[in-house]
């Protein structure tokens, strides 16, 4: 080659594969490691050229629209670079590029497959976390979340992605409708992305939980959730062959007062369950925030314990369930409940209790 040889035609060859969104969408620091100088790369980004500037930083090697993925490796790449003190040297040939940085957001919502955010290509803005410590600027559609409490990634194939509930709550605070976050909040728990508990902490720790388009959301995400444990519950006893109980009744001593309702009741084995409503309310009273706090005695939980010791006197056996414990291990909770049943036989008659409808 000459001197006048084009600096397109004095590229080393890059190994584009059209299947792999990673090698069409490269950082400078990596084009630089694969033997491209900056004004090579400059010059392929030129008017009419084969490349383009996609963020600053980041270079899309072929022309026309990016695609969403390429987008999200594009937003990556943005976020994820080094310092400028640490760039020189920082990325090998085969290095992601991605840092620290992860998807969150409606993006992260998308990824994660709820269906009423869309597909990712259709998405005008993706949400990307970073430390406190980063300095990037939001630009173009990348909007940069910098934060003191990064969560450990979820992985997306090879996308690092929030865990669902701090992506649903950094897309709870970009969205002013009430409408479409109560969407996003019931869809979490119905289609089994995470439970009431995990999110409404979530939701609490990111001091959201006041806001007018969140108050009624919560109250929604919270009946789904007890409608789906409910569903759960039902479906353990009748898959798992459990005896049929009464469900969702309340507990009375003739002539005194109320004991409380339950779940369900196997009155000829004076075993009780009862599904655990309380840890979304605990987030719900107590007092926390990402950089710590005091957390309030939740008062529910107080009135739950005396409800469950009064009746473990009377001789009722109280099984304690969670939905996460229903969703993640139901063969170990029908082992729970059968055993308790079984157990009956070998306890001292429990009191007379009445069970009436709740």
């Amino acid at each position: 080659m000459t001197q006048n040889t084009p600096l397109s035609a004095r590229l080393p060859r890059l190994p584009l594969h059209p299947d792999d969104v990673t090698q069409r969408v490269l950082s400078a620091a990596q084009l630089r490691a694969r033997g491209v100088s900056a004004a090579q790369t400059s010059a392929q980004c030129l008017p009419g050229g084969p490349w383009q500037h996609l963020l600053p930083g980041v270079y899309l090697l072929h022309p026309g629209p990016p695609t969403g993925q390429e987008r999200l490796h594009g937003a990556l790449l943005y976020a994820g670079r080094p310092p400028v003190s640490a760039r020189r040297g920082a990325a090998g040939p085969s290095d992601a590029g991605y840092g620290e940085a992860m998807v969150t957001g409606v993006a992260a919502l998308a990824l994660h497959g709820f269906a009423s955010v869309g597909e990712l290509g259709a998405l005008h803005r993706i949400d990307v976390l970073v430390p406190r410590t980063r300095r990037l600027r939001s630009t173009r559609f990348v909007e940069v979340l910098r934060t003191a409490s990064m969560p450990g990634p979820a992985r997306v194939g090879e996308v690092p992605v929030a865990p669902v509930e701090r992506a649903l709550a950094d897309a709870v605070a970009a969205t002013p409708d009430a409408a479409d976050v109560r969407r996003l909040l019931t869809e979490a728990v119905r289609d089994g992305h995470c439970e009431p508990a995990s999110v409404v902490r979530e939701l609490s720790e990111a001091k959201l939980l006041g806001r007018p388009a969140v108050v009624g959301a919560v109250d929604a995400l919270l009946a789904e959730g007890r409608a789906v444990a409910e569903a759960r519950l039902y479906a353990m006893v009748r898959e798992y062959g459990l005896p049929e109980p009464v469900w969702n009744v309340e507990l009375r001593l003739p002539g005194g007062p109320g004991l409380g309702g339950v779940d369900a009741y196997w009155p000829d084995h004076a075993v009780a369950v009862e599904l655990d409503s309380r840890a979304p309310r605990h987030a719900v009273h107590g007092v926390s925030g990402r950089r710590g706090g005091r957390v309030q005695e939740d008062p529910q939980w107080s009135a739950y314990a005396a409800k469950r010791e009064h009746l473990e006197r009377l001789g009722v056996t109280v099984v304690h369930l969670t939905p996460r414990k229903l969703r993640e291990a139901l063969d170990q909770q029908a082992t729970v409940v059968r055993t308790a049943l079984m157990a009956a036989a070998d306890r001292e008659p429990a009191a007379y209790v009445m069970v009436l409808p709740r």
